[in-house]
């Protein structure tokens, strides 16, 4: 059921839900409020993915699409436009799609504040467009978790920057999550194995968030070299950890199937498929705590992810540069072909790569006391409570 409001009030759309609820039978069940911030162009599909994740979290989504107006007529005037819909689209929850005109498009929070399931979690996510601070935007304060999304910025690696120097407790994104399959299957690995990991090496696109995040995760739990290196890709391509007895393999040259390799046991095919916005999504509805582990791993090094071989921010232990950077390359970055498992990959060009330690002091306590010379690897490289897909 649709209802159309225009010229309207919070106060009114509060009602239209109550009567769309009545017509249509449907029993109140929703266990969150999920908060979308985007544009008129880019609403579509966030509202898309955000209904597929309301079959598994039924939740009420409220999209909130911001029209300033381009003369100072349409600037100067405030209007807000509404159209709820319960039921059919919408799947187990509520939808409703909040059009702020001029002025009014500068106090968000006041129209979704009466709004909001009383008594349930809020959840804000901006697909696009994220503010510079998120804990500290009017609607990221009503939110136990906010989700934003690097890969969809102009400068990837300047975003993770900028989430590192203003990370608040609930904050996350949507590149972290795409790396869930693979660091449940590196763990689940290392547990197999009990050699000592003195290296790694992860590859992917270039100036890709995940593959970057991906690195520097390896790097905080291993505490060993990293070395980072460019593929065609799509996406993340491979991981390679050295150890005592071999190097362990996940390699994904096609985006869907990977293959892991440990030494002394036969090769395994792993579905580790291209994850859709929904599925995303709906992974981080799964949980609304605090993830500590991405914390870490977006604060270790990321301040010299744009500076110059060698040089080291103050209380960083250590970093991963990104590739790419054909600057970088020439003042020290290593240049070599990353080997690929399909024949069309032999003929790329050589891939610039970039090399740094991080500090792998013994002993040296992590936050929580771990400390963060891990023996083997088994205990380093743990997913932080981040679930595997099924």
């Amino acid at each position: 059921m649709n209802i159309d409001l225009t010229d309207t009030t919070s106060a009114r759309i509060n009602t239209a839900l109550v009567e769309g609820r009545r017509a249509v039978g449907a029993a109140v069940g929703m266990v969150l409020t999920l908060v979308i911030v985007t544009d008129e162009g880019n609403h579509y599909d966030a509202l898309k993915a955000a209904s597929e994740a309301s079959k598994e979290h039924p939740s009420r989504i409220l999209v909130v699409i911001k029209r300033p107006g381009r003369s100072p007529r349409e600037r100067a005037g405030a209007r807000l436009d509404a159209e709820v819909r319960v039921g059919g689209e919408a799947g187990n929850g509520e939808t409703v799609l909040l059009r702020l005109h001029g002025e009014l498009s500068a106090h968000a929070y006041s129209v979704v504040l009466p709004l909001l399931l009383p008594d349930a979690p809020v959840v804000v996510w901006w697909p696009e467009d994220a503010p510079a601070h998120p804990a500290d935007d009017l609607l990221g304060t009503l939110a136990q978790r906010r989700i934003t999304d690097a890969s969809a910025t102009e400068d990837p690696v300047a975003a993770l920057v900028s989430r590192a120097e203003v990370y608040a407790p609930g904050d996350t994104d949507l590149a972290w999550t795409r790396i869930t399959p693979w660091r449940s299957v590196l763990a689940a690995a290392l547990d197999q194995k009990h050699s000592r990991v003195t290296a790694a090496e992860v590859e992917g696109e270039e100036y890709n968030p995940s593959t970057e995040l991906l690195a520097l995760w390896l790097a905080e739990r291993l505490a060993v070299p990293v070395e980072r290196t460019v593929s065609p890709g799509p996406g993340l391509t491979a991981v390679r950890l050295i150890t005592e007895d071999g190097v362990i393999c996940l390699d994904r040259p096609n985006g869907a199937l990977a293959t892991l390799a440990v030494p002394g046991q036969p090769d395994r095919h792993v579905a580790l498929h291209r994850r859709s916005t929904a599925e995303l999504i709906a992974e981080e509805l799964r949980r609304l705590d605090p993830d500590e582990t991405y914390a870490m791993t977006v604060r270790h090094g990321l301040g010299r992810l744009d500076a110059p071989p060698g040089a080291a921010p103050a209380g960083a232990a250590g970093a991963v540069a990104p590739a790419g950077k054909k600057a970088a390359a020439g003042r020290g970055g290593a240049r070599k072909s990353a080997p690929k498992a399909s024949a069309a990959s032999e003929e790329s060009a050589p891939r610039a790569t970039a090399r740094v330690r991080s500090d792998g002091k013994s002993g040296e306590k992590k936050p929580g006391g771990k400390s963060a010379a891990r023996s083997g690897g088994r205990q380093g490289a743990r997913s932080g409570g981040k679930k595997q897909e099924s």
